[in-house]
């Protein structure tokens, strides 16, 4: 599986922006697709996960309500869509791959079986 993640830059405080999560390889269908964060000097950190073949989603308390994950199977596409961004929401943001379904063991970023490259959002006061 490869996961080729796209759409970040810098934004201003109270503004959104979408990042998209390209996947390709042969068994990609069987994974559930997901987003992780790290901040400056900060862990990595796990925001949401979409189940490929039936949309169930699962989200950190962190960024639930204001984040939302969505999926395009025509396009073998994930999205981040990141609304009321604050600077604390400034990361480097990757995507991921795993079997797992949606759920608690996506917040093991150790078990995690695929990731993107990361993208850099830069949210500015």
């Amino acid at each position: 599986v490869q996961l080729q993640a796209s759409g970040g830059g810098t934004v201003q405080a109270g503004g959104s922006l979408r990042l998209a999560c390209a996947g390709s390889g042969r068994t990609f269908g069987r994974y559930s697709m997901g987003w992780f964060r790290r901040p400056p000097g900060e862990e990595r950190r796990f925001l949401a996960a979409i189940s490929w073949n039936d949309g169930v989603t699962f989200y950190a308390d962190s960024v639930k309500g204001r984040f939302f994950i969505s999926k395009d199977n025509a396009k073998n596409t994930v999205y981040l869509q990141m609304n009321s961004l604050s600077p604390e929401d400034t990361a480097v943001y990757y995507c991921a791959a795993d079997l797992a379904r949606p759920g608690n063991p996506w917040f093991n970023r150790y078990a995690i079986d695929y990731w993107g490259k990361g993208t850099l959002v830069t949210v500015s006061s």
